[in-house]
Protein backbone atom coordinates (compact mmCIF):
# COMPACT_ATOMS: atom_id res chain seq x y z
CA UNK A 1 0.00 0.00 0.00
CA UNK A 2 1.01 3.51 -0.48
CA UNK A 3 0.10 7.02 -0.21
CA UNK A 4 -1.70 9.12 -2.77
CA UNK A 5 -4.36 12.17 -3.81
CA UNK A 6 -7.16 10.63 -5.54
CA UNK A 7 -9.93 13.24 -7.52
CA UNK A 8 -13.54 11.85 -8.17
CA UNK A 9 -14.92 13.17 -11.84
CA UNK A 10 -16.00 16.33 -10.21
CA UNK A 11 -12.85 17.56 -8.74
CA UNK A 12 -14.19 18.89 -5.74
CA UNK A 13 -11.63 17.55 -3.46
CA UNK A 14 -8.13 16.11 -4.19
CA UNK A 15 -7.54 13.89 -0.50
CA UNK A 16 -4.70 11.56 0.45
CA UNK A 17 -5.99 7.61 0.24
CA UNK A 18 -4.25 4.84 0.82
CA UNK A 19 -3.94 2.80 -2.09
CA UNK A 20 -4.06 -1.33 -2.84
CA UNK A 21 -3.53 -2.24 -6.78
CA UNK A 22 -6.07 -5.58 -7.04
CA UNK A 23 -4.34 -6.75 -10.32
CA UNK A 24 -5.49 -10.49 -10.24
CA UNK A 25 -8.34 -12.23 -9.06
CA UNK A 26 -6.62 -14.48 -6.31
CA UNK A 27 -4.21 -11.80 -5.16
CA UNK A 28 -7.52 -9.55 -4.93
CA UNK A 29 -9.58 -12.33 -3.24
CA UNK A 30 -6.55 -12.60 -0.35
CA UNK A 31 -5.85 -8.45 -0.43
CA UNK A 32 -9.29 -7.75 0.12
CA UNK A 33 -9.45 -10.44 3.20
CA UNK A 34 -6.85 -9.61 5.11
CA UNK A 35 -7.59 -5.86 4.48
CA UNK A 36 -7.09 -3.47 7.75
CA UNK A 37 -9.23 -0.51 7.86
CA UNK A 38 -11.92 1.08 6.07
CA UNK A 39 -11.45 0.68 2.12
CA UNK A 40 -14.11 0.92 -1.03
CA UNK A 41 -13.28 -0.22 -4.90
CA UNK A 42 -12.21 2.58 -6.81
CA UNK A 43 -12.17 2.35 -10.54
CA UNK A 44 -12.08 4.57 -13.29
CA UNK A 45 -12.49 7.46 -10.88
CA UNK A 46 -15.78 8.66 -13.01
CA UNK A 47 -18.33 9.20 -10.59
CA UNK A 48 -18.87 12.72 -9.66
CA UNK A 49 -19.19 13.12 -6.20
CA UNK A 50 -17.73 11.11 -3.14
CA UNK A 51 -19.37 7.45 -3.77
CA UNK A 52 -15.71 6.44 -4.05
CA UNK A 53 -14.04 8.59 -2.24
CA UNK A 54 -12.53 8.05 1.48
CA UNK A 55 -10.39 10.72 2.67
CA UNK A 56 -7.87 9.70 5.37
CA UNK A 57 -8.77 5.99 4.38
CA UNK A 58 -8.31 3.29 2.07
CA UNK A 59 -8.92 2.39 -1.80
CA UNK A 60 -9.35 -0.85 -3.87
CA UNK A 61 -7.91 0.15 -7.43
CA UNK A 62 -9.71 -2.44 -9.81
CA UNK A 63 -8.63 -1.40 -13.42
CA UNK A 64 -5.66 -3.93 -13.12
CA UNK A 65 -8.85 -6.48 -13.01
CA UNK A 66 -9.30 -5.92 -16.39
CA UNK A 67 -9.19 -9.54 -18.14
CA UNK A 68 -11.68 -11.29 -20.59
CA UNK A 69 -12.44 -14.78 -19.08
CA UNK A 70 -14.73 -16.25 -21.97
CA UNK A 71 -17.25 -15.42 -24.02
CA UNK A 72 -20.17 -17.87 -26.00
CA UNK A 73 -20.63 -16.76 -29.64
CA UNK A 74 -24.13 -18.39 -29.10
CA UNK A 75 -25.40 -17.06 -26.67
CA UNK A 76 -23.63 -13.61 -26.32
CA UNK A 77 -22.58 -14.59 -22.82
CA UNK A 78 -19.17 -12.49 -21.83
CA UNK A 79 -17.43 -13.41 -18.18
CA UNK A 80 -14.97 -10.56 -17.32
CA UNK A 81 -13.08 -8.86 -14.89
CA UNK A 82 -14.99 -6.22 -12.96
CA UNK A 83 -11.61 -3.64 -13.80
CA UNK A 84 -12.81 -4.37 -17.86
CA UNK A 85 -14.06 -0.86 -18.80
CA UNK A 86 -16.95 -0.73 -21.28
CA UNK A 87 -15.18 0.69 -23.95
CA UNK A 88 -12.78 -2.26 -23.92
CA UNK A 89 -15.53 -4.67 -24.78
CA UNK A 90 -16.77 -2.63 -27.15
CA UNK A 91 -13.63 -2.03 -29.24
CA UNK A 92 -13.60 -5.90 -29.41
CA UNK A 93 -17.28 -7.37 -29.66
CA UNK A 94 -18.20 -4.44 -31.49
CA UNK A 95 -16.63 -5.62 -34.99
CA UNK A 96 -17.42 -8.91 -34.11
CA UNK A 97 -21.17 -7.98 -34.14
CA UNK A 98 -21.89 -7.48 -30.30
CA UNK A 99 -22.64 -4.91 -28.02
CA UNK A 100 -23.55 -4.23 -24.63
CA UNK A 101 -27.42 -3.48 -24.53
CA UNK A 102 -27.34 -0.65 -21.94
CA UNK A 103 -24.09 2.29 -21.40
CA UNK A 104 -24.12 5.52 -19.78
CA UNK A 105 -23.20 8.57 -21.56
CA UNK A 106 -19.46 7.52 -20.90
CA UNK A 107 -17.83 4.43 -21.90
CA UNK A 108 -14.59 5.29 -19.52
CA UNK A 109 -15.81 3.46 -16.76
CA UNK A 110 -15.60 -0.47 -15.17
CA UNK A 111 -18.01 -2.73 -15.19
CA UNK A 112 -18.00 -3.12 -11.51
CA UNK A 113 -18.31 0.40 -11.30
CA UNK A 114 -21.56 -0.02 -13.74
CA UNK A 115 -23.14 -3.18 -11.71
CA UNK A 116 -22.39 -1.07 -8.78
CA UNK A 117 -24.56 2.30 -9.73
CA UNK A 118 -27.08 0.25 -11.40
CA UNK A 119 -26.21 2.60 -14.31
CA UNK A 120 -28.70 3.40 -17.17
CA UNK A 121 -28.43 4.58 -21.33
CA UNK A 122 -30.62 6.20 -23.35
CA UNK A 123 -32.85 3.44 -24.02
CA UNK A 124 -34.43 2.45 -20.30
CA UNK A 125 -38.15 2.32 -21.87
CA UNK A 126 -36.32 -0.69 -24.17
CA UNK A 127 -33.78 -2.52 -22.35
CA UNK A 128 -34.12 -1.64 -18.45
CA UNK A 129 -30.74 -0.48 -16.96
CA UNK A 130 -27.62 -2.06 -16.52
CA UNK A 131 -28.13 -4.52 -14.23
CA UNK A 132 -30.97 -6.21 -16.54
CA UNK A 133 -28.20 -7.27 -18.49
CA UNK A 134 -25.75 -8.54 -15.71
CA UNK A 135 -26.77 -12.41 -15.46
CA UNK A 136 -24.13 -13.53 -12.71
CA UNK A 137 -21.06 -11.93 -10.78
CA UNK A 138 -18.79 -12.84 -7.82
CA UNK A 139 -18.45 -11.11 -4.68
CA UNK A 140 -15.78 -11.29 -2.29
CA UNK A 141 -16.01 -9.49 1.58
CA UNK A 142 -13.35 -8.24 3.80
CA UNK A 143 -15.14 -11.23 6.14
CA UNK A 144 -13.78 -13.69 3.92
CA UNK A 145 -16.99 -14.61 2.55
CA UNK A 146 -16.92 -15.44 -1.35
CA UNK A 147 -20.74 -14.85 -2.65
CA UNK A 148 -21.50 -15.80 -6.48
CA UNK A 149 -24.69 -14.36 -6.92
CA UNK A 150 -26.86 -14.26 -10.00
CA UNK A 151 -30.87 -13.35 -10.02
CA UNK A 152 -31.91 -17.43 -8.99
CA UNK A 153 -28.36 -18.03 -6.90
CA UNK A 154 -28.01 -15.84 -3.85
CA UNK A 155 -30.64 -13.75 -5.21
CA UNK A 156 -30.90 -11.26 -1.99
CA UNK A 157 -27.21 -10.52 -2.82
CA UNK A 158 -27.22 -9.85 -6.46
CA UNK A 159 -30.03 -7.23 -5.72
CA UNK A 160 -28.74 -5.91 -2.52
CA UNK A 161 -25.01 -5.36 -4.76
CA UNK A 162 -27.02 -4.03 -7.72
CA UNK A 163 -26.88 -0.33 -7.01
CA UNK A 164 -25.51 -0.84 -3.74
CA UNK A 165 -22.57 1.53 -4.69
CA UNK A 166 -19.60 -0.90 -3.72
CA UNK A 167 -20.72 -0.90 -0.14
CA UNK A 168 -21.60 -4.75 -0.03
CA UNK A 169 -18.22 -6.39 -1.30
CA UNK A 170 -16.10 -5.96 -4.20
CA UNK A 171 -17.06 -7.39 -7.32
CA UNK A 172 -14.07 -9.63 -8.89
CA UNK A 173 -15.93 -10.94 -11.98
CA UNK A 174 -18.99 -10.75 -13.87
CA UNK A 175 -21.22 -12.21 -16.70
CA UNK A 176 -23.16 -9.92 -18.47
CA UNK A 177 -25.56 -10.72 -21.91
CA UNK A 178 -24.29 -8.85 -24.88
CA UNK A 179 -26.64 -8.56 -27.51
CA UNK A 180 -26.44 -8.97 -31.82
CA UNK A 181 -25.98 -6.23 -34.12
CA UNK A 182 -25.34 -5.32 -37.85
CA UNK A 183 -22.92 -2.81 -37.32
CA UNK A 184 -21.42 0.19 -35.44
CA UNK A 185 -24.29 2.69 -37.06
CA UNK A 186 -27.07 3.92 -35.72
CA UNK A 187 -29.50 5.58 -37.50
CA UNK A 188 -30.69 9.16 -36.04
CA UNK A 189 -32.94 11.93 -36.12
CA UNK A 190 -32.76 15.35 -34.56
CA UNK A 191 -35.24 17.50 -34.11
CA UNK A 192 -35.34 21.28 -32.00
CA UNK A 193 -38.56 21.57 -29.40
CA UNK A 194 -39.91 24.87 -27.98
CA UNK A 195 -41.45 24.09 -24.88
CA UNK A 196 -41.83 21.05 -22.03
CA UNK A 197 -45.38 19.87 -23.72
CA UNK A 198 -43.00 19.64 -27.35
CA UNK A 199 -40.53 17.60 -25.41
CA UNK A 200 -43.07 15.54 -23.73
CA UNK A 201 -45.09 14.80 -26.82
CA UNK A 202 -41.93 13.60 -28.57
CA UNK A 203 -40.31 11.62 -26.23
CA UNK A 204 -44.13 9.48 -25.62
CA UNK A 205 -44.46 9.05 -29.48
CA UNK A 206 -40.84 8.10 -29.84
CA UNK A 207 -40.90 5.12 -27.43
CA UNK A 208 -42.62 2.42 -29.90
CA UNK A 209 -40.66 3.19 -32.82
CA UNK A 210 -36.92 4.10 -31.61
CA UNK A 211 -34.72 2.61 -29.20
CA UNK A 212 -32.72 5.47 -28.02
CA UNK A 213 -34.35 8.75 -26.94
CA UNK A 214 -32.41 11.94 -25.37
CA UNK A 215 -32.59 15.51 -25.45
CA UNK A 216 -30.32 18.67 -24.31
CA UNK A 217 -32.18 21.56 -22.81
CA UNK A 218 -31.39 25.14 -22.60
CA UNK A 219 -31.83 25.17 -18.35
CA UNK A 220 -31.46 29.29 -18.78
CA UNK A 221 -34.88 30.30 -20.22
CA UNK A 222 -36.99 29.10 -17.35
CA UNK A 223 -40.00 26.61 -17.92
CA UNK A 224 -40.07 28.11 -21.29
CA UNK A 225 -36.84 26.29 -21.69
CA UNK A 226 -36.20 24.79 -25.50
CA UNK A 227 -34.22 21.87 -26.44
CA UNK A 228 -32.88 19.36 -29.21
CA UNK A 229 -34.74 16.02 -29.20
CA UNK A 230 -32.04 12.59 -30.35
CA UNK A 231 -33.87 9.16 -31.22
CA UNK A 232 -31.88 6.53 -32.69
CA UNK A 233 -32.02 2.90 -33.63
CA UNK A 234 -29.34 1.08 -34.53
CA UNK A 235 -29.10 0.65 -38.20
CA UNK A 236 -29.27 -2.81 -39.96
CA UNK A 237 -29.06 -2.32 -43.31
CA UNK A 238 -25.75 0.33 -43.72
CA UNK A 239 -22.36 -0.36 -44.28
CA UNK A 240 -19.81 1.82 -43.90
CA UNK A 241 -15.83 1.79 -43.13
CA UNK A 242 -15.89 2.36 -39.09
CA UNK A 243 -14.01 5.63 -38.39
CA UNK A 244 -11.15 6.47 -37.03
CA UNK A 245 -11.47 7.88 -33.75
CA UNK A 246 -9.23 10.50 -33.17
CA UNK A 247 -9.70 11.48 -28.74
CA UNK A 248 -8.33 15.05 -28.21
CA UNK A 249 -7.13 16.00 -24.82
CA UNK A 250 -8.32 19.15 -22.49
CA UNK A 251 -4.89 20.62 -22.22
CA UNK A 252 -4.76 22.43 -18.82
CA UNK A 253 -6.74 23.45 -16.13
CA UNK A 254 -7.99 27.29 -16.40
CA UNK A 255 -7.68 29.83 -13.49
CA UNK A 256 -11.47 30.12 -14.03
CA UNK A 257 -14.38 27.88 -14.95
CA UNK A 258 -14.90 28.06 -18.29
CA UNK A 259 -18.83 27.85 -18.01
CA UNK A 260 -19.78 31.34 -17.19
CA UNK A 261 -22.40 33.93 -17.30
CA UNK A 262 -20.81 35.30 -20.16
CA UNK A 263 -20.10 31.67 -22.09
CA UNK A 264 -23.29 30.27 -21.11
CA UNK A 265 -25.56 31.98 -23.18
CA UNK A 266 -23.58 32.15 -26.10
CA UNK A 267 -23.37 28.32 -26.13
CA UNK A 268 -26.73 27.36 -25.60
CA UNK A 269 -27.54 29.92 -28.45
CA UNK A 270 -25.15 28.57 -30.91
CA UNK A 271 -25.89 24.87 -29.82
CA UNK A 272 -29.57 24.95 -30.28
CA UNK A 273 -29.44 26.63 -33.28
CA UNK A 274 -26.45 24.43 -34.93
CA UNK A 275 -28.95 21.13 -34.40
CA UNK A 276 -31.86 22.52 -35.07
CA UNK A 277 -30.87 23.01 -38.70
CA UNK A 278 -29.54 19.68 -39.24
CA UNK A 279 -30.27 17.34 -41.83
CA UNK A 280 -32.21 14.27 -40.95
CA UNK A 281 -32.13 11.32 -40.26
CA UNK A 282 -28.71 10.71 -40.55
CA UNK A 283 -26.14 7.76 -39.84
CA UNK A 284 -23.63 8.59 -37.06
CA UNK A 285 -21.56 6.18 -35.55
CA UNK A 286 -22.03 4.90 -32.15
CA UNK A 287 -19.40 6.21 -30.23
CA UNK A 288 -20.07 9.77 -31.04
CA UNK A 289 -23.84 9.19 -30.83
CA UNK A 290 -23.54 7.50 -26.87
CA UNK A 291 -20.42 9.07 -25.51
CA UNK A 292 -20.33 12.16 -27.02
CA UNK A 293 -17.73 13.70 -24.51
CA UNK A 294 -15.67 10.48 -24.57
CA UNK A 295 -14.03 11.95 -27.16
CA UNK A 296 -12.15 14.84 -25.35
CA UNK A 297 -10.07 13.22 -22.19
CA UNK A 298 -10.26 15.84 -18.74
CA UNK A 299 -12.95 17.89 -20.54
CA UNK A 300 -14.10 17.98 -16.56
CA UNK A 301 -10.98 20.67 -16.31
CA UNK A 302 -13.12 22.97 -18.13
CA UNK A 303 -15.03 23.97 -15.13
CA UNK A 304 -11.65 25.10 -13.23
CA UNK A 305 -9.84 24.58 -9.99
CA UNK A 306 -12.98 24.60 -7.99
CA UNK A 307 -14.59 21.80 -9.87
CA UNK A 308 -18.21 21.41 -10.53
CA UNK A 309 -21.03 19.46 -9.45
CA UNK A 310 -23.78 17.64 -11.49
CA UNK A 311 -27.31 17.04 -9.87
CA UNK A 312 -29.72 14.48 -11.41
CA UNK A 313 -33.42 13.62 -10.32
CA UNK A 314 -35.57 11.65 -11.25
CA UNK A 315 -39.16 12.43 -10.55
CA UNK A 316 -42.69 10.48 -11.07
CA UNK A 317 -44.34 11.05 -14.68
CA UNK A 318 -47.36 12.13 -13.13
CA UNK A 319 -46.16 15.07 -11.57
CA UNK A 320 -42.74 15.52 -14.12
CA UNK A 321 -44.08 18.22 -15.66
CA UNK A 322 -44.81 20.50 -13.48
CA UNK A 323 -41.93 19.67 -10.99
CA UNK A 324 -39.57 19.85 -13.94
CA UNK A 325 -40.70 23.22 -14.68
CA UNK A 326 -40.76 24.59 -10.86
CA UNK A 327 -36.87 23.50 -11.63
CA UNK A 328 -35.98 25.66 -14.27
CA UNK A 329 -37.83 28.52 -13.18
CA UNK A 330 -35.39 27.58 -9.72
CA UNK A 331 -32.49 27.80 -11.84
CA UNK A 332 -33.22 30.91 -14.00
CA UNK A 333 -34.29 32.78 -10.86
CA UNK A 334 -31.08 32.29 -9.12
CA UNK A 335 -28.32 32.87 -12.18
CA UNK A 336 -26.85 29.86 -12.05
CA UNK A 337 -26.59 27.72 -15.19
CA UNK A 338 -25.37 24.27 -17.41
CA UNK A 339 -24.70 23.57 -20.96
CA UNK A 340 -24.35 19.51 -20.38
CA UNK A 341 -28.09 19.72 -19.66
CA UNK A 342 -29.84 16.38 -19.91
CA UNK A 343 -33.68 15.76 -20.11
CA UNK A 344 -35.19 12.08 -20.46
CA UNK A 345 -37.69 9.54 -19.49
CA UNK A 346 -37.52 6.12 -18.36
CA UNK A 347 -39.48 3.43 -19.34
CA UNK A 348 -42.22 2.09 -17.09
CA UNK A 349 -39.96 -0.76 -15.26
CA UNK A 350 -38.65 -0.39 -11.62
CA UNK A 351 -34.74 -2.05 -11.11
CA UNK A 352 -34.32 -5.07 -8.89
CA UNK A 353 -31.72 -3.07 -6.88
CA UNK A 354 -32.65 -1.80 -3.45
CA UNK A 355 -30.52 0.84 -4.12
CA UNK A 356 -30.92 1.63 -7.79
CA UNK A 357 -31.67 4.96 -9.18
CA UNK A 358 -33.67 4.59 -12.34
CA UNK A 359 -37.27 4.90 -11.93
CA UNK A 360 -40.92 5.53 -13.88
CA UNK A 361 -40.58 9.55 -14.79
CA UNK A 362 -38.64 12.14 -15.72
CA UNK A 363 -34.86 12.84 -14.98
CA UNK A 364 -32.79 15.97 -15.56
CA UNK A 365 -28.88 16.13 -15.25
CA UNK A 366 -27.32 19.33 -14.87
CA UNK A 367 -23.63 20.23 -14.69
CA UNK A 368 -23.33 23.44 -12.48
CA UNK A 369 -19.61 25.15 -12.00
CA UNK A 370 -18.45 24.99 -8.44
CA UNK A 371 -20.05 28.93 -6.96
CA UNK A 372 -19.85 27.48 -3.17
CA UNK A 373 -23.08 28.92 -1.37
CA UNK A 374 -24.17 30.36 -4.28
CA UNK A 375 -24.40 26.89 -5.95
CA UNK A 376 -25.13 25.36 -2.75
CA UNK A 377 -28.34 27.58 -1.84
CA UNK A 378 -30.01 26.58 -5.46
CA UNK A 379 -29.34 22.66 -4.71
CA UNK A 380 -31.14 23.10 -1.43
CA UNK A 381 -34.42 24.65 -3.44
CA UNK A 382 -34.58 21.59 -6.29
CA UNK A 383 -34.13 19.15 -3.20
CA UNK A 384 -37.37 20.66 -1.78
CA UNK A 385 -39.08 20.17 -5.23
CA UNK A 386 -37.93 17.43 -5.82
CA UNK A 387 -38.75 15.69 -2.34
CA UNK A 388 -42.60 17.50 -2.55
CA UNK A 389 -42.32 15.46 -5.69
CA UNK A 390 -41.57 12.34 -4.29
CA UNK A 391 -38.54 12.09 -6.37
CA UNK A 392 -34.38 10.85 -6.31
CA UNK A 393 -31.11 11.97 -6.70
CA UNK A 394 -28.67 9.72 -8.58
CA UNK A 395 -25.92 8.75 -6.12
CA UNK A 396 -23.04 8.43 -9.08
CA UNK A 397 -23.63 11.84 -9.38
CA UNK A 398 -24.12 13.35 -6.01
CA UNK A 399 -21.96 15.10 -3.55
CA UNK A 400 -23.83 16.97 -1.36
CA UNK A 401 -27.37 15.39 -0.79
CA UNK A 402 -28.94 15.78 2.51
CA UNK A 403 -29.80 12.40 4.46
CA UNK A 404 -33.39 13.15 4.60
CA UNK A 405 -33.77 13.63 0.92
CA UNK A 406 -31.54 10.39 0.71
CA UNK A 407 -33.85 8.04 2.91
CA UNK A 408 -37.25 9.49 1.24
CA UNK A 409 -35.81 8.59 -2.10
CA UNK A 410 -34.65 5.60 -1.52
CA UNK A 411 -36.98 3.90 1.06
CA UNK A 412 -35.44 0.58 1.07
CA UNK A 413 -32.56 1.47 2.64
CA UNK A 414 -33.20 -0.33 5.97
CA UNK A 415 -33.70 -3.61 3.59
CA UNK A 416 -30.06 -3.46 1.95
CA UNK A 417 -28.37 -1.86 5.69
CA UNK A 418 -27.53 -5.84 6.60
CA UNK A 419 -25.42 -6.47 3.33
CA UNK A 420 -22.69 -3.65 4.59
CA UNK A 421 -19.47 -4.79 4.62
CA UNK A 422 -18.59 -4.01 8.02
CA UNK A 423 -14.90 -3.05 6.85
CA UNK A 424 -16.08 -1.16 3.35
CA UNK A 425 -16.79 2.30 3.90
CA UNK A 426 -16.82 5.38 1.64
CA UNK A 427 -16.99 9.13 2.33
CA UNK A 428 -20.74 8.78 0.76
CA UNK A 429 -21.59 5.91 3.33
CA UNK A 430 -20.65 8.22 6.31
CA UNK A 431 -22.52 11.09 5.06
CA UNK A 432 -25.85 9.49 4.43
CA UNK A 433 -25.60 6.07 6.44
CA UNK A 434 -23.56 6.92 9.39
CA UNK A 435 -20.69 4.72 9.05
Amino acid sequence: MYKTTIQSWGRLSNSAHGITHLSDPNQAIQLIKQSQGQHIAYGMGRSYGDAALNQDNNLWLTNQLNHLIAFDPKTGLLQCESGTTLQEIHRIFVPQGWMLPVTPGTQMITVGGAIGNDVHGKNHHAYGSFGDQVVAFTLVRTTGEIIDCSRTHNADWFYATLGGIGLTGVIINATLQLRRIAGPWIKAETIAYRNLEEFFALSDSSEQDWEHTVSWIDCMNGENAKGIFMRGNLAEDYQQAAPIIKDKRFPITPPISLVNKASLPLFNFAYFHRNALKKRPQYVHYEPFFYPLDAIHDWNRMYGPRGFYQYQSVIPRDVGKEATQEMLRAIKKSGEGSFLAVLKTFGNRESGGLLSFPKPGVTLALDFPNREAKTLKLFNELDRIVQQAQGRLYLAKDARMPRSLFESGYPRINEFLPYRDPGISSEMSRRLMDN
